[in-house]
């Protein structure tokens, strides 16, 4: 049994994501960057790991290695919708998704990882060239999240989905210890 500390190294393992204050443009490269290097690195992670170990997981409770693979896919999928809805509408309100029972989905337990890595490789291509494409004023635009009752600023969004990704590959780290 973890205590709550434990518990909470585990669960966050690089720190709880910080807001993004204010527009910053090496920070906005460096997380671009992360974006961008994200399916090489999940792949590193990932490659030749068996289906026992994709079931390793990185805190009771937690999700295994290939949930966390295939919420990857599914965040970031969300992600890159709710930047195109932020670009192309006046602060639109975005549409969350019940994460944990998205993790509990049959394509979520039966499929297979390479699935979702086809997805990120996808994505991340996507999301980097759009990113790339954006100027400041883009990245001051912004969206509602209902369920933060909260607005994000589209520099804010990408610091948190650059975390994400480093976030997770460290869960995947630790699984793979376990």
């Amino acid at each position: 049994m973890h205590t709550t500390n434990d518990d909470d190294k585990l669960r966050y393992p690089i720190g709880d994501y910080k807001a993004t204050l204010f527009y910053n443009e090496t920070k906005v490269k460096n997380e671009i960057l992360t974006i961008r290097n994200f399916y090489e690195l999940l792949v590193n992670e990932t490659k030749g790991l068996t289906e026992t170990d994709l079931q390793k997981t990185y805190r009771a409770n937690g999700w295994s290695i290939k949930q966390v693979v295939h919420h990857c896919a599914d965040s970031h999928m969300n992600g890159l919708i709710r930047l195109k809805l932020a670009l192309t509408e006046h602060q639109p309100t975005i549409k969350p998704y019940p994460e944990q029972l998205f993790a509990e989905l049959a394509d979520t337990v039966n499929e297979p990882i390479e699935s979702s890595l086809s997805i990120i490789l996808g994505v991340h291509n996507r999301f980097t060239t759009l990113l790339n494409s954006m100027n400041k004023d883009d990245f001051n635009k912004s969206y509602l999240h209902p369920q933060y009752q909260k607005e994000f600023k589209l520099y804010d969004f990408l610091g948190l989905y650059s975390w994400h990704c480093l976030h997770h590959l460290e869960h995947i780290k630790i699984a793979k210890k376990n």
